[in-house]
């Protein structure tokens, strides 16, 4: 390893890494010089984390790097997140790749791992820092004016509207959801009856919290009052569809999500979910460590990669050109924790 010494494996063997964190090592075995990265994600209980691991994991194998995986045991937790950065920063790494749960309070770890020489990539969510070397994600906005756009496709753009958000501070679902409230302002017939109600980022806090959105909108005969529904994220995603099966009102509102999951998919094809705004996750992870080793090896890399955002309903699910981004195999990289 060039900067990353055996002290900081051996305690990551050993499990002396932060406490709480959940810890993967892409290879068995490393070898002297060889560039080790730490890859920190928001989380690692949703599939969309599984397949940046997956991706991360696949560009490590192409370039002979070793990545080590530290996500936070509880689902985006803050504190947590900023212990593992500064850890890797105290330890030495050669480089970082970083979904930051929160855009501001991240700035001090990055800015710090900069300092000492170590530098960063940002995926998935953006950082309020100009010291990343490159931001790899989504174009978020254009996500949530797709979600709309579907939405009022569905509708023939006329109906009432409830967004379930997740929780402030990450700038990825924050810009799907003003890119979704923006585009829904070119439909003079629709009209957003709720858009400030937010989750705190697991499945069953937006179960819960959907579950108190359609008891809200409800006729006195027990109908739902509203039309259309969009959720910013996987787990608002499955908690708002999951309370509508509960509820037996699933198919009779139109449901627009984001992000897949076999759960997602499926509900899609049996029609609890009439569409998901779905990103490319395997190819953030991938392009995520490919862009830090560039840099490593003295290569100018772009300052910005759009992954890209597609629309997947049921007549497109099962499309060839889908099944990466709609089902990918991610056991091909995770079994076996990526060894």
């Amino acid at each position: 390893m060039t900067r990353c010494c055996t002290t900081l494996v051996g305690m990551i063997l050993l499990g002396l890494g932060p406490l709480g964190c959940d810890t993967t090592r892409s290879t068995s075995t490393t070898k002297e010089g060889t560039i080790t990265i730490g890859v920190v994600p928001m989380s690692s209980q949703h599939d969309f984390w599984k397949s940046i691991h997956a991706g991360a994991i696949k560009a490590a194998r192409e370039l002979d790097v070793e990545i080590i995986w530290k996500a936070p045991l509880q689902n985006e937790n803050l504190q947590e997140q900023v212990d593992i950065v500064e850890s890797f920063g105290v330890l030495g790494v050669d480089g970082l790749v970083l979904a930051p749960v929160d855009r501001n309070a991240l700035v001090t770890p990055v800015e710090n791992s900069v300092r000492r020489r170590i530098p960063v990539v940002i995926i998935d969510s953006a950082l309020e820092s100009d010291q990343q070397i490159s931001f790899v994600a989504t174009d978020n906005y254009q996500g949530g004016v797709a979600g709309a756009q579907e939405l009022a496709r569905l509708l023939e753009g006329k109906g009432k509207i409830i967004m379930l958000r997740s929780y402030e501070g990450v700038a990825s679902t924050m810009n799907r959801e003003q890119g979704f409230l923006d585009t829904l302002e070119e439909y003079p017939d629709m009209e957003v009856v709720s858009s400030n109600q937010r989750t705190t980022g697991t499945s069953e806090s937006a179960y819960q919290k959907a579950e108190q959105l359609l008891a809200r909108f409800k006729t006195e005969e027990g109908d739902p009052s509203i039309d259309g529904i969009f959720t910013s994220c996987e787990p608002c995603s499955f908690g708002m569809m999951r309370a509508m099966e509960d509820s037996k009102i699933a198919g009779k509102i139109v449901h627009v999500g984001f992000d897949a999951s076999p759960a997602l998919v499926q509900g899609l094809r049996s029609g609890d979910l009439d569409a998901i705004v779905v990103q490319d996750p395997i190819k953030m992870g991938y392009l995520g460590v490919k862009t830090l080793v560039a840099h490593l090896h003295g290569e100018q890399v772009a300052g910005r990669h759009d992954t890209g955002v597609y629309v997947i309903t049921r007549e497109n699910v099962d499309d060839p050109e889908n099944k990466d981004v709609v089902e990918p195999d991610l056991d091909r990289w995770l079994k076996d924790g990526g060894h």
